[in-house]
């Protein structure tokens, strides 16, 4: 782990794709895989990978698998962006037993959402992201998806963690913009707590907001165009947002039409990166979901030039 050609500052004010995971078709982490695929969203201008989240179907990996991934994405990743781990379990225990394997495997930090099955308030969702910071050495990003954990993370759990030094941010998948707008403020409070936007149809707005960076499942297959349409909010170019924006409008309808998270995976495929294997128990989408996602990418120009035709 290093982060002589990193800052924690510069990476989380850019692009970081919550990574797919590749598999073989023997369902073991595919190494190979993990290389090109780290490689294309670093050299397609992204700051940091985000291993084992949503994207990365990290709740349904087995701890083999997990750890195959987080192995081979630092060993890809090679000190030139920060490997961020998910351990976004439904229970403190298993959580804890992953940050410290992930901690073990070289990652340069946490990524910590609530507990989920069991309901939980304000107060057990603070002490299971504590017990996470307890259990290694290493930072901490909050994780905000209530789609997947059916709680959102309490306003008042992550104002509280936010006072924590070694908490970096949050990153919100919601897509609730009020809720987001309270964690912008609590940047007044908090300078160098950074926010984060999950949710590729609200990173327009939240980036004319003033969020930090973000977290699109979408930058696995087109990091450029999130990566355009960060710099464009900073600089505050409308024009260019909205254009960029409606490239990503589009480009988003290779999962939201029916064919869900499969469907980044072929996309990822049909870029020569990765085997067309999700995790159990999905199947691989079919020939004609796979050509749409095939057209998607033709019209943004996003095919290797052997099969764009």
């Amino acid at each position: 782990m290093t982060s002589s050609n990193w800052t924690w500052d510069q990476a989380l004010r850019g692009v970081i794709p919550p990574m797919i995971s590749p598999l073989t078709p023997a369902m073991e982490a595919d190494v190979g895989a993990v290389g090109r695929t780290a490689n294309f969203i670093l050299n397609g201008g992204c700051s940091g990978l985000f291993v084992l989240g949503g994207v990365g179907e990290g709740a349904w990996l087995s701890s083999r698998q997990r750890d195959g991934i987080v192995r081979a994405t630092v060993q890809a990743a090679s000190g030139r962006a920060p490997v961020l781990v998910g351990v976004m379990l439904p229970g403190t225990a298993p959580a804890r037993e992953e940050a410290v394997r992930a901690a073990d495997a070289g990652a340069d930090a946490l990524v910590v959402g609530s507990p989920y099955y069991f309901g939980v308030d304000a107060a057990s969702q603070r002490r299971h992201v504590e017990a996470i910071l307890s259990a290694t050495s290493l930072p901490v990003l909050l994780y905000n998806i209530p789609q997947c954990t059916h709680a959102p993370l309490a306003l008042e759990t992550v104002a509280a963690l936010a006072a924590e030094p070694r908490i970096l941010g949050v990153k919100d998948s919601w897509g609730d913009m009020g809720n987001f707008q309270s964690l912008l403020a609590l940047k007044h409070q908090h300078p160098r707590f950074r926010v984060l936007q999950g949710n590729e149809h609200a990173a327009m707005a939240s980036l004319l907001l003033g969020c930090d960076g973000l977290v699109p499942g979408l930058a696995n297959v087109a990091p450029r165009v999130l990566v355009d349409l960060v710099r464009a909010g900073h600089a505050g170019d409308v024009d260019a947002c909205t254009r960029l924006n409606a490239q990503v409008f589009d480009l988003t309808r290779m999962y939201t039409q029916g064919i869900g998270m499969p469907g980044i995976y072929a996309a990822a495929a049909q870029l020569g990166l990765i085997d067309n294997v999700p995790a159990e128990p999905w199947l691989p989408i079919d020939e004609k979901q796979n050509e749409l996602v095939r057209s998607i990418l033709r019209a943004h120009d996003l095919l290797p030039s052997a099969t764009a035709v």
